[in-house]
């Protein structure tokens, strides 16, 4: 039995969506044209999304907020010890996403089909992470499934709350420069060329100042089309060179050699790493699997490939903590952590202290940023006017100097 997604009309006219479980597109036609409905396409979920995968689509993935209360809700269904089959079908009930609900019964139908949940998930590769896949496979061989849901659920809802907590800690910063350039530019193109018109009437040679600010008004007034043009040709170019493994890694190294940046990136890159690694090691997956995923989910490149390079090295028998140690990429507190835990036989609990350790370090650090960041933007939008005022006033009080 596989999951169908399908688009009918009924008698008005009306298109309707759905998905609706049966073994062959024929049944699924047969139960649509008994429900009066005319069926116009029945597409396998499973092969929907992988046209997804492989064409150009905006909506590839899965939310995180939806991935967290999927999985929050799958841990407490079969924790009660409902069966796995029926905590899908629950939870696709649940769920009032369209697009989610057939993912959700696409899984269900391969554990129908006698299949693990992993197996299900693998199908859908785009709205689980591999993570989430290796963590689930390791937690079914192990028998702790309900745990290790639980533990999964905890990790993608704090993932969720950190980008929740950062986009929102942003919004104000980008709506005071956003409306501060905005006011700033209505300024320069509208008033100014106004008020500075009548002082380049007196034919007196005006402050440098205020011919500077003169010379941009004309510019915005006469080439704003070209600025714009220019803005998206630089934005597009860094975008395709980024894309090149080269200029990226090479862009990834700078950052890390930055000051505050490169801090800020180690040890955001550091506590991703290190959270995954806790949660699969935790969860049964072996140790070299669990540093492949986790390698996986560190952006940076330089770092990605010192963790590739010690886990080459544990393959040959090093400890973990002085494998990552050799780079001098990650922070030195994680490494002692991590050290310690192998020591004392305790890396799971180590290795979660040490995410702990690196997320609340980073809390601060953009809590910090974030503070200095409000008030220095009001500084620079108020110098800015200010620019503007004294632009316009050296004029009035070079006339007034003539006068007198």
């Amino acid at each position: 039995m596989g999951a169908y997604a399908y688009v009918a009309y009924d008698g008005s006219g009306k298109e309707r969506k759905g998905v609706l479980e049966g073994d062959t597109p024929r049944q699924i036609r047969s139960l649509l044209r008994e429900r009066e409905l005319h069926p116009i396409e029945v597409t396998e979920v499973e092969a929907q999304e992988r046209k997804r995968r492989t064409g150009l689509s905006l909506r590839r993935g899965v939310s995180a907020l939806d991935l967290a209360l999927l999985t929050r809700q799958l841990a407490t269904l079969t924790r009660a010890g409902l069966p796995l089959e029926e905590a899908l079908q629950a939870v696709s009930e649940q769920t009032e996403r369209p697009r989610l609900k057939s993912i959700i019964l696409g899984v269900r139908a391969k554990v129908l089909e006698g299949h693990t949940l992993a197996a299900g998930l693998d199908d859908f590769p785009q709205a689980f992470p591999k993570i989430y896949r290796a963590t689930v496979s390791a937690g079914e061989q192990a028998g702790k499934l309900d745990a290790v849901l639980e533990r999964l659920a905890d990790y993608t809802e704090s993932r969720h709350n950190l980008r929740q907590k950062i986009s929102h800690a942003l919004i104000y910063p980008v709506v005071l420069t956003t409306f501060a350039l905005t006011i700033v530019t209505l300024m320069l193109v509208y008033v100014v060329p106004k008020v500075v018109g009548v002082f380049e009437s007196t034919g007196q040679a005006l402050p440098l100042l205020t011919r500077g600010l003169i010379a941009l008004s004309t510019f915005l007034q006469d080439w704003w089309w070209m600025l714009l043009i220019g803005i998206a040709t630089i934005a597009f170019g860094i975008n395709r060179l980024l894309r090149r493994e080269g200029p990226r890694r090479s862009y990834h190294r700078w950052l890390l050699r930055s000051p505050l940046i490169g801090r800020i990136s180690r040890g955001l890159n550091t506590a991703r790493f290190t959270r995954t690694l806790s949660i699969l090691s935790s969860s049964g997956v072996p140790v070299l699997e669990a540093m492949n995923i986790s390698g996986s989910v560190v952006t940076n490149l330089p770092m990605r490939d010192a963790v590739e390079e010690a886990t080459v090295r544990v393959r040959e028998g090093g400890s973990i903590g002085r494998s990552l140690g050799q780079s001098k990429l990650f922070p030195a507190m994680s490494i002692h952590l991590i050290s310690s835990g192998e020591t004392s036989g305790e890396l799971d609990s180590m290795l979660e202290r040490a995410a702990s350790h690196q997320e609340n370090e980073m809390d601060s650090l953009l809590g910090t940023m974030l503070g200095i960041l409000e008030p220095a933007l009001i500084v620079i939008m108020g110098l800015m006017v200010l620019a503007i005022v004294m632009a316009i006033l050296l004029p009035i009080f070079q006339i007034n100097q003539l006068v007198a």
